[in-house]
């Protein structure tokens, strides 16, 4: 494993995102334990994306402009309606005590969903990952599933260190109601910047 593929999957995780974004409200809005949710389904979400690696699915959407244009929209439509759907909360972003276990579950499909719709994460995994492997090397399936784990591990670490340090800062935005509305504005305001930047991006 290269010192450029360490560096270079560290800089691509770390750079906030839909994914991280939405890993930082579920800390700010459920705790801890949301937050670790929310990374786990986030790096779940990667999954499709090394499976259409693997089998050249992602190579086809990279050479489909129809299929690239499907993926990047339903993604920009998932976009608005969680930046919508943050506008229009009420409360502590959301949060419904009540029912954890039903809202754990809601987080993980929220966070599968937002990677799985991410039309750049395909294009990562095609474009990137095989300047890594050699496809004459015996073991070249194997070592494309070692580095895809890396860069998933990555995910679920650093998803996890943002979502906890908004956990941390709960308390203190729960407790002062102007914050919390200019967290959730902004929070809808950021999902519609990255709407936007996905709907004019370019394979």
């Amino acid at each position: 494993m290269s010192v450029a593929f360490l560096v270079t999957t560290l800089v691509v995780v770390a750079t906030p995102g839909a994914g991280a974004l939405f890993t930082i409200g579920a800390g700010l809005g459920r705790g801890r334990r949301a937050s670790l949710v929310a990374a786990v389904g986030c790096t779940i979400g990667i999954v499709p994306h090394l499976v259409a690696a693997v089998t050249g699915l992602a190579a086809l959407l990279n050479a489909s402009a129809l299929a690239f244009q499907a993926v990047k929209y339903a993604g920009v439509a998932y976009l608005l309606f969680l930046a919508w759907r943050t506008w229009r909360e009420t409360g502590a972003l959301g949060v419904d005590d009540a029912s954890a276990d039903r809202s754990a579950w809601r987080t993980i499909r929220s966070a599968v969903l937002v990677n799985v719709l991410n039309p750049k994460l395909t294009i990562f995994f095609v474009a990137f990952l095989p300047q890594f492997v050699h496809p004459d090397e015996p073991n070249a399936l194997w070592h494309m599933l070692g580095l895809s784990g890396v860069f998933m591990l990555a995910t679920l670490v650093i998803f996890a260190i943002y979502g906890m340090f908004a956990a941390s800062m709960r308390t203190r935005v729960l407790q002062r109601p102007r914050v919390l509305q200019w967290l959730r504005r902004s929070f809808a305001g950021s999902y519609v910047l990255l709407a936007g930047r996905l709907a004019v991006s370019e394979r």
